[in-house]
């Protein structure tokens, strides 16, 4: 069963927050909130925080200059992960991932099914890694926001959660590049 270890030191790590919509604004953003409030209130630091229209391009490119930024540890996007049109942040994200995390869209949808029941199916919550930097694109809905982070993120993003955590294996993501 997991927990946190109490012996072991809390590690913060750093985290860009992004909101994908055309519709709203960062001051109207409430689901980018509940991620800023959440992550803040864990000990984590905010990175960076913008907004993006669903615009393919211009999310990967933003994905890519975090990726590259070396003071970002974990990108969060909340919004365009439906199956409408303009729902492209899924695109967006497997446009940068060098790896996907697929167990992480099957344990949101775990998650989600507990409190919206079948409606579950229709999100395409997704995580991937890229340049030793992890990826998490999450609905566009603070309830969504909050199930990722307190049900998923709180704990995988705890050095001292164990069994295993995503914190203790950041240092051997780029392995694949120190290989010659």
């Amino acid at each position: 069963m997991s927990r946190i270890d109490e012996t072991l030191e809390f590690i913060p790590v750093r985290i860009a927050v992004l909101t994908v919509s055309d519709s709203r604004s960062l001051a109207e953003d409430s689901s980018g909130q509940t991620l800023v409030d959440r992550l803040t209130k864990a000990g984590h630091q905010l990175a960076e925080r913008t907004l993006l229209p669903d615009e393919r391009s211009q999310i990967s490119q933003q994905l890519r200059q975090w990726v590259e930024s070396p003071d970002i540890d974990v990108v969060i996007s909340t919004g365009g992960t439906g199956l409408i049109g303009r729902d492209v942040t899924v695109e967006a994200h497997r446009d940068v991932y060098e790896k996907e995390i697929d167990a992480f869209g099957t344990v949101f949808t775990i998650v989600s099914m507990q409190k919206i029941g079948t409606s579950a199916v229709q999100s395409r919550a997704t995580a991937g890694v890229a340049g030793g930097t992890y990826l998490f694109a999450l609905p566009g809905s603070p309830g969504a926001c909050r199930d990722a982070w307190d049900e998923i993120l709180l704990k995988q993003l705890d050095f001292r959660h164990r069994p295993c955590n995503f914190v203790e294996i950041m240092p051997r993501l780029e392995e694949k590049l120190r290989r010659k």
